[in-house]
C-alpha cells in the first residue's frame, strides 16, 4: 500500500521539524524506500502502518523515522580537490593565524566520521613538518546513529574501498578481522557530538575552518540562511567555510567572501554580519 497525501505530509513535517530537512512533494518514493526497512524492524506491515504509530506519538520511532530520512552518504576524501586545498592552502594559513597554538576544525553533517577523519589524517602528516600547533577536530551529526559509528572509528572492508588512498589505510589504521580501525593519533585528534545545523551549536569550538558540505541543498532558503549564521557564530574573522561543489553562501550571508583556492570555491568570514 502506497504513502497516502496525509501520511507523506505528517512524515516529511516531523522531519522538517526534528531535522530541518526539506522534503518537497515528490519524494514519496524516497521516503516509502528508506521507511520500509524501518516498518519490518518494528514490525508493522507496511509503511502507513508505521506512521499510524508515529502519530500516536512513539519518540523512539519518530527518532528511527528522523534518522532514516537522513541522508548519511559519504566518503573519505570525497571530490578530492577540497582535500588539496585543505592541505597547501587553508591548513597553512590558518595554522599561521590560529589564537594561541590551536587550531580547531569543525567537520559538520559528519555522517560516520570519513570526512573529519579524512582531515585528521592529513593534519597527522602535516604536524612533523610543522611542530608547536595542536590541531583540534570536532564532527556533529544530527544523527545519534551516525555519531556513535564515527565515535568507534572503526570501518568495514567495503567502506575503507571508498575513496580511501592505499598510503592512508597502511600509514592510520590497523586491521581487526574484516574490519579496519583508525590509530589512536587518529581518533585522539577527533570527537564526535550531536548536534542540528538550524540551531546554535553547542560545544562547538570557535572555528579556524569549517567544512559543511553538501548539506544546505537540503534546506529551504530560510534554513540555509540561519545555518549560516549559526556557522558565522563560531567561526572566527579571517576563518574559511568549505561548502560543496553546487553550494554558495553570497547570496545568503553577506559576511562570507568567495575565494578561489586550489580549484576549489571557499568563503572566508569577512568579520561582519548580515
Amino acid at each position: 500500500m502506497s504513502l497516502t497525501e496525509t501520511d507523506f505530509a505528517f512524515v516529511t513535517g516531523l522531519v522538517r521539524q526534528r531535522s530541518s530537512i526539506d522534503l518537497q512533494p515528490g519524494k514519496e518514493y524516497l521516503v516509502e524506500s528508506r521507511l520500509a526497512p524501518v516498518a519490518r524492524q518494528y514490525g508493522d506491515r507496511d509503511v502507513n502502518a508505521l506512521v499510524g504509530r508515529l502519530r500516536a506519538g512513539d519518540s523512539a520511532l519518530s527518532e528511527a523515522v528522523v534518522d532514516a530520512l537522513t541522508t548519511n552518504e559519504t566518503s573519505w576524501f570525497r571530490d578530492s580537490h577540497p582535500f588539496s586545498a585543505f592541505t597547501k592552502t587553508l591548513l597553512p594559513e590558518a595554522a599561521s593565524r590560529a589564537t594561541g597554538s590551536v587550531l580547531n576544525i569543525w567537520s559538520a553533517a559528519c555522517s560516520s566520521g570519513q570526512e573529519a577523519y579524512s582531515l585528521a589524517m592529513v593534519v597527522v602528516d602535516w604536524l612533523p613538518a610543522n611542530p608547536g600547533i595542536q590541531v583540534k577536530i570536532t564532527g556533529t551529526d544530527i544523527s545519534q546513529t551516525m555519531v556513535d559509528r564515527a565515535r568507534e572509528g572503526r570501518y568495514s572492508q567495503l567502506e575503507v574501498n571508498r575513496g580511501l588512498p592505499a598510503k592512508y589505510l597502511v600509514r592510520h589504521f590497523e586491521q581487526h578481522g574484516r574490519d579496519w580501525t583508525l590509530k589512536p593519533e587518529v581518533r585522539a585528534m577527533t570527537r564526535f557530538e550531536r548536534g542540528n545545523l538550524a540551531q546554535p551549536p553547542v560545544g562547538v569550538p570557535q572555528c579556524d575552518i569549517v567544512f559543511l558540505r553538501n548539506v544546505l541543498i537540503y534546506f529551504d532558503l530560510a534554513t540555509k540562511r540561519a545555518v549560516l549564521q549559526n556557522v558565522r557564530k563560531v567561526l572566527r574573522p579571517g576563518g574559511f567555510l568549505v561548502l560543496g561543489g553546487a553550494e554558495s553562501a553570497l547570496s545568503l550571508d553577506s559576511a562570507f567572501h568567495r575565494l578561489e583556492v586550489e580549484k576549489v570555491v571557499v568563503f572566508r568570514h569577512g568579520g561582519g554580519t548580515s
